[in-house]
C-alpha cells in the first residue's frame, strides 16, 4: 500500500468564507464571517505553523482572490490556495491575476483549478456547458495559462478558447507560476490531472477507495512521463479523548432536521460532479450510519457540498489516520473544523506535534515569552 511516501507533509487550514459556527445547517451558534474574523483565522493559521489555507470558490462564498489579497499583507509565511475558474475567466486574465498576487504575496500563492460541478450555479455564471465540455475548456485553458506563466507569447486556437499574441508582461515570483492543484474523480478530470497538474486532490473517502483512485491517477501520470504530488481534503474533530470527539461530532449536527438534510441532498443530486456523487454515497442522505471507517465520519456531508467527511478522535488516533493516508503517497492535507478559529488551535496544539511537518511549527521567537508555558504561576514561576 506504500507509494512514494514523502519524508514530510504539508498541513493546510481553511478560510470559511461561506460561513462558520458551532452547528451545521442552522443559524444557532453561527457567527459573522467578516474581515476581522477572517483575519483572526488567517493569523492563527500563520502563527500556528500551517503551510497554507484553502479559500473556497462559488456563489456561496466571498471572492477568493479579494480575500487572499486582503489577508496576504498581514501574514508572514502562510500560503493561499486560490481558485481559477476555466470558462469563467479567460486564461490571460487569470494569468495576470495570479502573477500579480504572487508578486504581492512574495511567492505565497497556490492555484486551485476548479471546473464547477453544479449546472444551476454554472448557468447563473453564464456557463452553459456539459460536464465533458467543461473539461475540454479546462484543458485548453491550462495549455494557454501555463505557456503564459512560462513567459511565452501565445497564439492558440482551440474548440473553446482562442487567443492571439497573448503574453504576460510582469512575471510571477515562482518560476513557471504558482503550483497547480486540482481535484476530480471523473475520467476527464483524471486525464487533465495526469497531463497538466502538479498536485492531485481527493476528498476524504475511506482509505481503500482513496488508494484505488490514486493508483489510477498515478498510472495515468506515469504513462505521460509525469509524477504528481497528492493531497486530501478533510474536516477534523479532535479532542483529548475519543469520547469527547464523538460527542462533539454529534453536537455539530444536533440541530439538523430531516427537512434540512433532504433539501441539501436535493441540491447535491442535481450536480454532475462525480466526486460529489461519491461523497453523497458515503451516507445516502441518512444519519443512521455515519461512521464509515476507523475514525472517519460522514456527518458533515449531510448538508455541506464537496468535502463531507471528518477525522474524529483523540490526537493519537487522528494522527494515525493521517499517517495512513500518507502511506498512499499523500503529502498535502487540507483540513478544516467547526468553528474554524477554535479548531485550528485544537488541531495545531494536539495533533501537529505528532506529525512529520515540512514546515517547522515554531518560527524564530519574536517575544520574551517564548512558550508555550501557560500562564505564569502566582506571577512568579513558569509552569513546567
Amino acid at each position: 500500500m506504500t507509494e512514494s511516501v514523502k519524508e514530510n507533509i504539508n498541513v493546510f487550514w481553511f478560510l470559511p468564507t461561506h460561513g462558520d459556527g458551532r452547528y451545521l445547517g442552522t443559524a444557532q451558534g453561527g457567527r459573522p464571517v467578516d474581515l476581522p474574523y477572517l483575519q483572526q483565522v488567517a493569523l492563527a493559521a500563520d502563527n500556528l505553523g500551517y503551510y497554507g489555507v484553502l479559500i473556497p470558490t462559488g456563489k456561496s462564498c466571498e471572492d477568493s482572490w479579494l480575500v487572499a489579497a486582503a489577508l496576504a499583507p498581514i501574514t508572514r509565511r502562510l500560503r493561499y490556495l486560490v481558485a481559477v475558474r476555466p470558462g469563467l475567466q479567460p486564461p490571460s486574465l487569470a494569468a495576470r491575476m495570479a502573477a500579480t498576487l504572487d508578486r504581492l504575496s512574495e511567492g505565497r500563492l497556490l492555484i486551485n483549478v476548479v471546473t464547477g460541478g453544479d449546472p444551476v450555479e454554472n448557468k447563473g455564471d453564464g456557463i452553459f456547458l456539459s460536464h465533458a465540455e467543461r473539461y475540454e475548456v479546462t484543458q485548453e485553458f491550462l495549455e494557454v495559462y501555463q505557456r503564459l506563466m512560462k513567459g511565452e507569447k501565445v497564439d492558440f486556437a482551440g474548440k473553446h478558447i482562442r487567443v492571439e499574441g497573448a503574453e504576460l508582461l510582469f512575471p510571477p515570483v515562482q518560476e513557471n507560476g504558482p503550483p497547480l492543484y486540482f481535484g476530480g474523480s471523473s475520467e476527464e478530470a483524471i486525464g487533465i490531472a495526469a497531463n497538466q497538474i502538479d498536485t492531485y486532490l481527493t476528498w476524504g473517502e475511506p482509505l481503500e477507495q482513496v488508494a484505488e483512485k490514486l493508483a489510477v491517477v498515478r498510472q495515468r501520470a506515469e504513462q505521460q512521463g509525469r509524477k504528481l504530488n497528492y493531497g486530501i481534503r478533510l474536516h477534523v474533530i479532535v479532542r483529548e479523548t475519543e469520547e469527547e470527539a464523538w460527542a462533539a461530532a454529534d453536537r455539530l449536527i444536533s440541530h439538523l432536521d430531516e427537512g434540512t438534510i433532504a433539501a441539501a441532498q436535493k441540491i447535491f443530486a442535481r450536480m454532475d460532479s462525480t466526486g460529489q456523487k461519491r461523497m453523497s454515497a458515503l451516507h445516502g442522505g441518512s444519519r443512521d450510519d455515519l461512521r464509515i471507517g476507523p475514525n472517519l465520519w460522514a456527518g458533515v456531508g449531510l448538508v455541506r457540498g464537496g468535502a463531507g467527511t471528518a477525522l474524529v478522535g483523540n490526537p493519537q488516533q487522528v494522527a494515525e489516520r493521517i499517517l495512513e493516508y500518507r502511506q498512499l503517497g499523500i503529502d498535502n492535507f487540507i483540513l478544516s473544523g467547526y468553528p474554524h478559529l477554535e479548531e485550528a488551535h485544537r488541531f495545531a496544539e494536539l495533533v501537529m506535534p505528532l506529525l512529520p511537518l515540512a514546515q517547522p511549527l515554531n518560527p524564530t521567537a519574536r517575544t520574551v515569552n517564548t512558550g508555550p508555558f501557560g500562564e505564569t504561576i502566582g506571577g512568579d514561576k513558569r509552569p513546567a
